[in-house]
């Protein structure tokens, strides 16, 4: 219960016929522990179970990439991050309609980058209570979503390199954007964030004074 770096990594990547998987009951995690390891595992329809709460670097990173028959994420409720630990988690995976809650405040670099990347069926965003964020945490979280119609709300004030660049683009069924509250600016913050929403009839306010 207790892994180590690359442990699993890729361990099943591209079984197609692997439709379920096995339990993953560990609660200490490492470096990549998990990444890649049900990538290209076309006929996975549901996820194991995910209890740890500390994360580490990559440990997630494409775990159910291009899983195309998923249709249900595992529940997510670590509080402790770690660099890069859900990038591109689930990218591809046409099927899933909901995402899992992400209850982490403080974020870190590039965690939830690509996280949903071409989630052509998700509906709804999860919650993104974070107001402590990281240098491209969001960045191209829901790119492609082309079925997403509403944007969760982005409290935070205080914004960091790249954080929300290219979160939405190409998700054009997105009507509304979120409000934008932030006053405290940083370099591409918002860069491309809206790119090719196609559906979206209002910008939001920009209020930050310089």
């Amino acid at each position: 219960t207790t892994l180590t770096v690359n442990c699993y990594h890729s361990m099943f990547k591209g079984c197609e016929r692997l439709t379920e998987a096995p339990d993953l009951p560990a609660k200490n995690l490492a470096e990549y522990c998990y990444a890649s390891m049900f990538e290209g595992c076309t006929s996975l329809t549901k996820a194991p179970e995910l209890p740890a709460t500390e994360l580490r670097i990559k440990c997630y990173y494409s775990m159910f990439k291009d899983c195309r028959s998923l249709t249900t994420a595992p529940e997510l409720p670590a509080t402790e991050l770690a660099e890069n630990c859900y990038g591109n988690m689930f990218e591809g995976c046409w099927d899933l309609t909901e995402a899992p809650d992400l209850p982490a405040n403080r974020l870190v670099s590039n965690c939830y980058a690509y996280m949903f990347h071409d989630c052509t069926s998700l509906t709804k965003a999860p919650a993104l209570p974070a107001t402590n964020l990281a240098e491209y945490c969001y960045g191209n979280m829901f790119d492609g979503c082309s079925s997403l119609t509403e944007a969760p709300k982005l409290p935070a004030n205080y914004l960091q390199p790249y954080c929300y660049s290219y979160m939405f683009k190409r998700c054009t069924s997105l009507t509304e954007a979120p409000e934008l509250p932030a006053t405290n600016l940083r370099s591409y913050c918002y860069s491309n964030m809206f790119e090719e929403c196609t559906s979206l009839t209002e910008a939001p306010e920009l209020p930050a004074p310089y």
